[in-house]
């Protein structure tokens, strides 16, 4: 297994005094609806063709911001939310009345098998790559599918990254490979948020790693990124929502500051 992470990285894990931040701008942020939109027409199409009573999991499901947008793509199964950090849950419950349970998608606490799982910008958060992929795998039923998304491009890597405790950003070459050494078939892989590319690497890599060494200076400049700036805000929304259902047609990008991919269990 090749390894993708950066040297001399943190070690992993997620930063769960964000969730109460995130919350109150999830809903509104251009970033957040873009990518609800590509996960909902990604997942409607998944699921059509499955018998009722399917079961979608969506491991690390934070403030439950995707919960009822797959509630809404899957309305012949049933959506259940897993958190590892209980400071999410509470945010995830007030948002979504579907079954929620604490646990960690390296050991998954489950009995029966989801016919799709579904891991939205967490995998990049775990060290043990490989091992969640695995538990990932062993939980799907025959011919399930997977679907992740996480952020795109080694050379991105900035102060955001160092203050969310990434272990890495991937290439679509790291991201397949990882895929079929555990186990999986790729199905659809693609670059998404093509329009806000040349923003993200002018904010990024001109503006170095700025607050690096200083975990406070580095978080607070990370969460600027997640303002809501009125104008702006909408028109990138615009965009990025057009994109969205480009990509959600299985049409792919040629760049962009996150993949997103689709794969099946393989048997």
């Amino acid at each position: 297994m090749t390894n993708h992470t950066m040297p001399a990285q943190r070690s992993g894990g997620y930063d769960a005094s964000v969730f109460d931040e995130l919350a109150k701008i999830e809903d509104r942020h251009f970033w957040f609806r873009a990518r609800n939109l590509l996960i909902y027409e990604l997942v409607r199409k998944l699921c059509s063709g499955l018998k009722p009573g399917y079961l979608v999991l969506e491991a690390g499901c934070g403030t439950g911001n995707v919960l009822n947008v797959l509630g809404s793509a899957c309305p012949n199964g049933l959506v259940v939310g897993m958190e590892r950090f209980f400071d999410g849950l509470p945010h995830a419950k007030r948002r979504y009345a579907g079954p929620l349970v604490q646990g960690d998608a390296r050991d998954l606490p489950f009995g029966k098998k989801f016919e799709l799982i579904a891991m939205f910008d967490v995998l990049e958060h775990i060290p043990e790559e490989r091992e969640t992929l695995v538990s990932l795998r062993e939980m799907l039923a025959p011919g399930g599918k997977l679907i992740l998304t996480v952020p795109a491009h080694q050379f991105l890597w900035s102060h955001f990254d160092e203050a969310a405790h990434h272990c890495r950003r991937y290439s679509t070459s790291q991201l397949r490979q990882s895929l079929e050494e555990t186990g999986f078939a790729v199905d659809f892989l693609s670059q998404f948020m093509a329009c806000i590319f040349p923003l993200v690497w002018m904010v990024r890599k001109l503006g170095g790693l700025a607050g690096k060494g200083d975990p406070a200076a580095s978080k607070k400049q990370a969460m600027q990124e997640f303002r809501v700036v009125p104008g702006v805000n909408g028109a990138l929304r615009v965009l990025l929502s057009l994109e969205a259902r480009w990509v959600a047609h299985q049409r792919r990008l040629p760049f962009g500051t996150s993949l997103v991919v689709v794969a099946r269990r393989s048997d």
